[in-house]
Formats: structure tokens, sequence, C-alpha cells
């Protein structure tokens, strides 16, 4: 798959199911992640790697959050299987760091873009993903069980494995609609 094809293609997927990303393809996966705009060359992002029992771990950390923080019955009874969606999730974080040249928001940012061009690098493997934020990525409970700092932002949760349906979803933006000159 070229970059063009790649660009104007790539598809989130949230059923996913085994095989996930293999030792090669995770590694790509990882290079991506480095290779995205970084204002001052701070590295602002850390990534922690979900395969395993680490599916069980996350899911107990979840429920543990939300019954602490005293979400809502659907939020509880989902929590432990929500890690279960997909073989594998990259959690995506934001270490805040103060610096004299590169705001909070920009740090967020090149963590996110981080986030894209692992998905990215996902689908040009053949494999697909779905990024998810939502409750779990704003948890101050979930960030502490994490050993994340409360400054600490999570930028989402990547989940990666291979698609159970293989359907190209319909264009539903044109870019006529967004883009004007000046």
């Amino acid at each position: 798959m070229d970059a063009l094809e790649l660009l104007t293609t790539r598809q989130s997927d949230s059923n996913l199911s085994f095989p996930g990303p293999n030792i090669n393809q995770l590694e790509l996966i990882k290079k991506a992640a480095l290779k995205v705009p970084d204002h001052g060359g701070i590295a602002p992002w850390r990534f922690i790697v979900v395969e395993e029992d680490g599916r069980d771990k996350l899911g107990e950390i979840y429920y543990q959050a939300a019954v602490a923080e005293q979400q809502d019955e659907r939020t509880i009874s989902r929590a432990k299987e929500l890690p279960q969606r997909a073989p594998m999730l990259i959690i995506a974080v934001s270490p805040y760091m103060e610096h004299p040249k590169v705001p909070r928001i920009e740090q967020i940012e090149s963590a996110a873009c981080s986030v894209f061009a692992m998905q990215q690098a996902a689908f040009a493997q053949g494999l697909s993903g779905v990024w998810r934020t939502g409750y779990f990525a704003q948890s101050e409970m979930v960030k502490e069980l994490l050993g994340l700092d409360s400054k600490d932002e999570i930028v989402g949760y990547l989940y990666l494995g291979t698609p159970t349906v293989m359907c190209t979803k319909p264009v539903r933006h044109k870019p006529e609609n967004f883009f004007s000159s000046l």
C-alpha cells in the first residue's frame, strides 16, 4: 500500500479479533509512533502496550475506578470487558512537562499524532484499529492505578487487531465542505 492510498483509505474498525500485531508488526507500529511532529524534540509521549493477561489487569483497573468514582451501573458492569474488545491495546499518554516554548496543548497534540501514526501503521500492515477515549481516559483513579501523574493526559486507547468484517466505509466528508481560501 502506498502512502497516498493509506492516507485516503484508512478507517477505524471496532470489530476486532485475533490475531493482533505480531512482534514485527508491533515494532513498525512503535517506530511510526515516534516519527510525529515534536516541537522542541521533547518526546511528549509514553505508551503502555496491553495484551494477554494485561487486558484482564486493565479491566480490573477500569472496574475499580468505576466503582470508586461512582459511575453509572452500565459503566461499572462493562468495565472488565472493555479491554477484551481487541487482542492488543496501546495506551497513549502525554506526560506534561513544563517547557518555555512548547505549551501543554502542543504536547498533547503530538501524542495524538502518535496514536494516528500507530493506527496508520497497523492499517498499512493489514490490521485495523480504533482509537477510544471516554471516561476511562479522564479518570484520575485510572491514571493513578496505571502509575501516571495527575497532570498526565491519557490521549487514548488504541485497540488493535484483525478486522472481523471487511467493508469499506462510505466517504462521509467532502473537502469542499471544510476547506476555503483566504
